[in-house]
């Protein structure tokens, strides 16, 4: 043992001890001071008692980086516990690309995983389970005085990476031949495959492409485009990304990291690019912009993804509030690109034109250039009522678009406009518009 055998040993100890105590105080927090159950929890969470039933129940849970049952539900057979340091450095992407902070998933009984969560004890920066696996003296030490006890717990624990029984595939899983040979007339030249999930690769991509898609840094980036100026740095997009469900209602059933998704698991368009490049064009024959607003393809996406997460009923906490609000905050940033679009390519008073047959509302924000010839619409916009009637025509909108799926009514509809007004990029470029229109009154000796 090394000089500071005993100062890791007490830091395994009270890291074991404060998870104990965090998760005793959560439940006994629920009951009434007299309850007499109190008592009884508090013998279960005695450290010896508490260790000893997590090596018993860790047999129910299997960790994995790469799973079955998201290849099929009801698929029985092996899943593999791979990290990425120990495959092969492939020049394709894959999970070995994952760096040593890699998340781990875990699959089994739902009712065990807080014996995962016991593993998964951060201690200077690396997991418990790791501790384990290296057979650790001084986490043996800390785990109880009785060598023979704490080695038996320790391989309980251990286990959890192994696979289960032998390795086998099933009739519910995917399997396919690949060619190994050169003769595909020659059955001995091709493998059976049995593919699995990668799962902590899977995971890694979805916080990927959510940070890209939703994170403060790409959307100043591309607020920083649609106000053509200079960047620090760029953003990504994804065309085409489509989401795939998995373990419907109960995404646990699954695997614990496809439940912290709630299910979701992101698909990239597996298409060749198709560029193209068309003039902006103004938006005649109808009596509302928002139809053609709704058919630019992230606007859809972003439309299906708001429908999806409102249908699965998310449970009314903090992360619901700021992924519905990150799905607004993209629809809004949407709108203001668009009529930036508008505003910016068309000549000022293309909304004089018989041809255009928008509201009164949607003339005023789409063409506000207008408003420097023109008295009358000047003084409308300047009354600035418009931007309310644009705000419920906005929700109006949206609420159409899910109300096939959800019930969608007038506190869905004012929450949706609320958003749009509140938003602060439509706010800016209105009192840029306001200012704009005052200077430019000023300069022509009129009244501002």
């Amino acid at each position: 043992m090394t000089d500071n055998s005993p100062d890791r040993r007490a830091a395994f100890r009270a890291a074991i001890e404060g998870f104990l105590k965090e998760r005793l105080d959560g439940k006994l927090e629920k009951l009434a001071p007299d309850d007499p159950k109190r008592d009884e929890l508090t013998a279960q969470f005695v450290f010896a008692t508490w260790i000893n039933d997590s090596a018993r129940r860790v047999s129910q849970i299997q960790a994995v980086t790469h799973s079955l049952k998201a290849m099929h539900p009801d698929a029985r057979g092996t899943n593999l516990y791979r990290p990425p340091g120990g495959l092969i450095n492939h020049a394709e992407i894959g999970s070995h690309t994952l760096d040593a902070a890699f998340a781990g998933d875990v699959v089994g009984n739902a009712a065990a995983l807080d014996v995962y969560k016991f593993l998964r004890i951060n201690i200077a920066g690396r997991p418990l389970l790791d501790a384990i696996l290296a057979n650790d003296p001084d986490l043996a030490a800390a785990l109880s005085d009785d060598s023979e006890k704490a080695s038996g717990w320790i391989e309980a624990f251990a286990a959890l990476i192994r696979p289960r029984g032998n390795l086998a595939s099933h009739t519910r899983a995917k399997q396919l031949y690949w060619l190994a040979g050169g003769d595909p007339r020659d059955n001995e030249h091709f493998h059976l495959l049995a593919p699995l999930y990668a799962s902590s690769l899977t995971h890694a991509v979805y916080q990927t492409i959510n940070e890209d898609r939703f994170g403060e840094a790409g959307k100043a980036a591309r607020q920083a485009r649609r106000d053509k100026r200079d960047h620090p740095h760029g953003y990504r997009e994804y065309p085409h990304l489509a989401v795939q469900k998995l373990g419907g209602t109960k995404p646990q059933n699954i695997s614990q990291l496809n439940s912290e998704r709630r299910g979701d698991n992101y698909l990239l368009a597996s298409l060749p690019p198709n560029w193209r490049s068309r003039a902006v064009r103004e938006p005649f024959h109808t009596d509302s912009a928002f139809p053609r607003f709704g058919q630019r393809p992230d606007v859809r996406e972003l439309v299906q993804g708001l429908k999806a997460f409102l249908a699965a009923d998310p449970d009314p906490t903090l992360d619901t509030r700021q992924r519905r609000s990150a799905y607004i905050d993209g629809l809004t940033d949407e709108l203001v690109s668009f009529a930036a679009e508008l505003q910016t390519a068309l000549p000022a008073g293309w909304s004089l034109n018989p041809a255009c047959q928008l509201v009164q509302a949607e003339q005023l924000w789409l063409d506000p250039a207008r408003a420097e010839d023109d008295e009358a619409f000047r003084s409308e916009w300047q009354q600035m009522r418009w931007p309310d009637e644009v705000g419920r025509r906005f929700a109006n909108w949206l609420n159409s678009k899910l109300v096939d799926k959800l019930p969608m009514g007038d506190i869905e509809q004012r929450a949706w406009s609320g958003e749009l007004l509140g938003h602060t990029e439509w706010a800016a470029r209105i009192d840029q518009a306001s200012r704009s229109l005052k200077q430019q009154q000023l300069h022509a000796g009129g009244v501002a």
